[in-house]
């Protein structure tokens, strides 16, 4: 059996630490949509929390939303006050966060970015969301990552 890739091991001691009690579950490497990995995990895209990190105006700001959802950019912008939010660049991601688009995981960065919890979420029992790589998960509650990440709830819609 092969040794577990790096980041995964990062986050997985950055997930013992914060008292996160889900499971990290590994999916084929095909899956790299809300969707699929809804579909992998036998679950409704919804319970799927996209970690998307945005670029506002030279500050990273990282948004958990709901597989079901697009953030509104301009609306989420308005309601945080952190000036107009902006897809990060793959550089910006990997520098604030150590990871890659696909595989950002809410927890476990460099240092804290600010982060914003998508309400929606609330409507799952259970909240899967990155660990660190695009081929890893974890499983957990939205009050749990609420706990886990020190995030704002925010509507995103």
């Amino acid at each position: 059996m092969s040794a577990e890739h790096p980041s995964i091991a990062r986050f997985r001691a950055e997930h013992e630490l914060r008292g996160g009690t889900g499971e990290i579950v590994i999916l084929p490497d095909s899956v790299h949509t809300a969707a699929l990995a809804a579909e992998a995990l036998g679950c409704e895209v919804g319970a799927i929390a996209n970690s998307l990190l945005f670029d506002a105006d030279g500050t990273p700001v990282l948004i958990l939303t709901s597989g079901d959802h697009r953030v509104d950019t301009a609306l989420t912008s308005e309601r945080i006050g952190r000036g107009t939010l902006r897809r990060a660049s793959p550089e910006l991601v990997r520098e604030h966060t150590g990871q890659v688009i696909g595989g950002v995981s809410p927890i476990g960065h460099p240092a804290p970015v600010p982060t914003y919890l998508d309400t929606w979420l609330q409507r799952h029992d259970v909240v899967w969301a990155a660990a660190g790589h695009p081929a890893a998960v974890f499983s957990t509650s939205y009050d749990e990552l609420l706990a886990l990440t020190g995030a704002t709830p925010l509507q995103v819609e």
